[in-house]
C-alpha cells in the first residue's frame, strides 16, 4: 500500500476537487462514513453516548459529519468545539450549518474541565481536533483536552499489542482474555486521520498527542500514521480511500509504501546446497563469537544452502562446536585477534566463487582489519551485504561504494547511519525517510535503516516501511540474524532489493513468533533464529495475516 506525505495528500485532494470534480462535501462525507463504519463494527452506535472534540479546520469538519451520522443512527452525541464555529470554511462550514439545525448539543469549550463529566459518562471519544497538517507544538486548551482524553486510557503499547494478538492469532487465549478484560474498563478513543498532536510527516509528537484505540485515515496512510511513535499512538489503523481513484492511490510517483508481500520462488525438488545460495561470511574477531555464528547459521535456518565462514583461525574450534553445518575458512589474524590484511587475496579468491559476500558481523574495529574491509569492498565483484563493524569501517570513506557494479546492501542501525552520513542521529531520527532516500541514491545501495518499523530504501528513491517485529528484538545479535536472513532470500532466488525486503519481513515475523511463545522480555537472537524455519513455512503456506503487510482498507 502506498504511503503519502502531507504535501502529497494535499495535491491529491486538490486533484480530486479541481480535475475530477469530486466536491469537498463528498470527500468529507465519505470520511465520516468510514469512521461510522469503524464505530459500528467496534462498539455499535444505537443507544450509545459519544463525545466529539472538533478543531476549527477540516478535521473538525470530519468530526461534525460523524456527529450527524451518529445522531441519525440512534446514538447520543455531544460536540465540543475548541475554536470559534465561525472559523469553519467550505465543507466544514456547510456541515456546521447542518448541525445547527439538528438536536445535537454543541458547546464552545472554554476549558477542558467543562468536558470532564461528559467524557466520564460517554462510551467513546472521537478525536477531530487536528489533522495531518499540524506544524507547531500543541499548547493551551488543545493540550489540556488531549490530557483529558488520555486520562485513564490504556497505554498505547497495550492497545497495539492487543490488536496485533487478535489479528495475527498468535497470543495464547488465556493471556488474550486477560487483556480483553482489562481493556473493557478503559475509555475508547477514535482519531480521525491521525491522532491529534502527531506530526503527519514524521510520526513525532508535537508537544502532546492523543492515544487512540482506533484511527481512520483518509485517502492513504500518511507517514506519521506508520512511523513510531505515531503508529503506536494510533492503535488499530484503518484506511478509507474516500472515493480517491486508483490512479491516485496507486500512483507510481508515490515512492513510499508498506513492505508488502514478496513471493518466494518455488523450492525445486532437485535443489542442492549450491542452488539455494552459496554465501561467504567474512566475520568475527576474538571476543566476538556470536555475530559470525548467528549470521551464518541464520542463513541456513532461513533456507540458504551453503554457508562459508571466514574467521580468525583461533576462533574456528569454538565456533565449530556450535555450528557444525557451517563450512569454515580459517584466516590469519592480527595480534589483537582480528582478520589480518595478508588474507586479502585469499578472501578475494573465495569471494569470486560464491553468489554473495557478507562482511562485517563482529569483525572488530582494529585498524588493520578496517583497512582490509575497505579494500575488499572496493574489489569484490559479486553482490555484497555490509553489516556491523563493516559499516563503521566504510564510514571513513563511504564513496567507495559508488563505483561498485554489483549490488550492495547496507543494514545500519541509527548510530551506524549517523556515521555513514555524517549527520547527527537526532537529525536523522526527525527525518528518517528523506535521509534514507538521499543516502541510498548517493551510495548506490539498498539500505535497511533498522529500528521499530525498519525502513528499506533503494537507489531509485523508493522506501518500504516494514510492519513485522517487536521491541523484544532489541537484543544483541538480532541484527546478525537479519543479515543471514537477507542473504538466504537472495540465495533462494530473489533479486537483491526483493531479498532485502523479504529478509526484513521474515526476520520481524520470526521475532513475533518468538515473542508470542516467550514474551517480549528476554527473547534472544537464538530465539529469533530458531523461529526462522516456522516463519518461512507459514509464508510459503499463506498462513500469515494480511495485517502484517498493510492496514485494513474500508469502503
Amino acid at each position: 500500500m502506498k504511503i503519502a506525505s502531507v504535501d502529497e495528500m494535499r495535491l491529491m485532494d486538490r486533484h480530486c476537487l479541481e480535475k475530477l470534480g469530486i466536491a469537498e462535501e463528498i470527500l468529507m462525507e465519505n470520511a465520516g462514513l468510514a469512521a461510522i463504519n469503524v464505530l459500528q463494527n467496534k462498539i455499535g452506535i444505537k443507544g450509545r453516548k459519544f463525545v466529539i472534540f472538533c478543531g476549527s479546520g477540516n478535521n473538525g469538519g470530519d468530526g461534525l459529519v460523524v456527529a450527524r451520522l451518529i445522531h441519525s443512527g440512534g446514538g447520543k452525541v455531544k460536540v465540543f468545539l475548541l475554536g470559534d464555529k465561525n472559523k469553519f470554511r467550505g465543507a466544514a462550514q456547510t456541515n456546521m450549518a447542518i448541525i445547527d439545525q439538528l438536536s445535537i448539543e454543541v458547546s464552545k469549550l472554554e476549558n477542558a474541565t467543562a468536558a470532564k463529566k461528559d467524557v466520564a459518562h460517554c462510551g467513546m471519544i472521537i478525536d477531530a481536533i487536528f489533522g495531518t497538517g499540524l506544524d507547531r507544538d500543541v499548547a493551551g486548551l488543545a493540550s489540556d483536552v488531549i490530557a483529558l482524553i488520555n486520562h485513564g486510557h490504556e497505554s498505547p503499547r497495550q492497545a497495539l499489542e492487543t490488536f496485533r494478538s487478535k489479528q495475527r492469532g498468535i497470543m495464547p487465549s488465556a493471556t488474550l482474555s486477560e487483556l480483553e478484560f482489562h481493556n473493557k474498563s478503559k475509555k475508547k478513543v477514535l482519531s480521525l486521520d491521525i491522532p491529534s498532536g502527531v506530526n503527519g510527516n514524521t510520526g513525532e509528537v508535537m508537544g502532546a498527542a492523543v492515544r487512540a484505540d482506533y484511527t481512520v485515515t483518509f485517502g492513504l496512510p500518511k507517514i506519521g500514521n506508520m512511523l513510531y511513535p505515531g503508529y503506536e499512538l494510533g492503535g488499530e489503523l484503518f484506511v478509507s480511500h474516500i472515493s480517491f481513484p486508483p490512479s491516485l492511490t496507486e500512483n507510481n510517483d508515490l515512492q513510499i509504501a508498506t513492505n508488502d508481500y514478496v513471493a518466494l520462488p518455488k523450492r525445486q525438488a532437485e535443489a542442492y546446497k549450491g542452488s539455494v545460495g552459496d554465501v561467504l561470511f567474512i566475520a568475527g574477531a576474538v571476543g566476538y563469537y556470536g555475530a559470525p555464528y548467528f549470521a551464518a547459521m541464520s542463513f541456513l535456518k532461513a533456507g540458504g544452502g551453503y554457508a562459508r565462514l571466514a574467521a580468525p583461525k583461533s576462533m574456528i574450534g569454538k565456533l565449530a562446536v556450535k555450528g557444525r553445518e557451517i563450512v569454515y575458512l580459517p584466516q590469519e589474524e592480527t595480534a589483537a585477534g582480528s582478520i589480518a590484511m595478508k588474507c586479502k587475496n585469499k578472501l578475494l579468491e573465495a569471494a569470486a566463487k560464491v553468489d554473495m559476500v557478507v562482511i562485517g558481523p563482529g569483525l572488530s574495529l582494529q585498524k588493520e582489519t578496517v583497512r582490509l574491509v575497505q579494500e575488499l569492498v572496493s574489489a569484490i565483484k559479486v553482490p555484497l551485504l555490509i553489516d556491523g563493524d563493516g559499516l563503521t569501517a566504510i564510514a571513513e570513506n563511504p564513496e567507495i561504494l559508488c563505483s561498485r557494479k554489483a549490488s550492495t546492501i547496507l543494514t545500519p542501525h541509527l548510530g551506524e547511519m549517523a556515521r555513514l552520513t555524517g549527520k547527527p542521529a537526532a537529525q536523522i531520527s526527525q527525518n528518517k525517510i528523506a535521509v534514507l532516500q538521499e543516502t541510498a541514491k548517493k551510495l548506490n545501495s539498498t539500505i535497511v535503516l533498522k529500528g521499530a518499523h525498519s525502513l528499506i530504501g533503494t537507489q531509485k528513491g523508493s522506501v518500504y516501511i516494514n510492519l513485522s517485529g517487536n521491541s523484544g528484538m532489541a537484543t544483541a545479535g538480532s541484527g546478525d540474524v537479519l543479515t543471514g536472513c537477507i542473504a538466504a532470500m537472495y540465495g533462494l532466488g530473489l533479486k537483491p532489493e526483493e531479498a532485502t525486503r523479504k529478509g526484513v519481513f521474515l526476520h520481524g515475523y520470526a521475532g513475533d513468533l518468538a515473542t508470542a511463545k516467550k514474551g517480549e522480555d528476554g527473547i534472544t537472537a537464538k530465539d529469533i533464529m530458531e523461529f526462522l524455519p516456522q516463519a518461512l513455512k507459514n509464508d510459503r503456506t499463506g498462513s500469515i495475516s494480511a495485517n502484517y503487510y498493510e492496514p485494513l482498507v474500508i469502503s
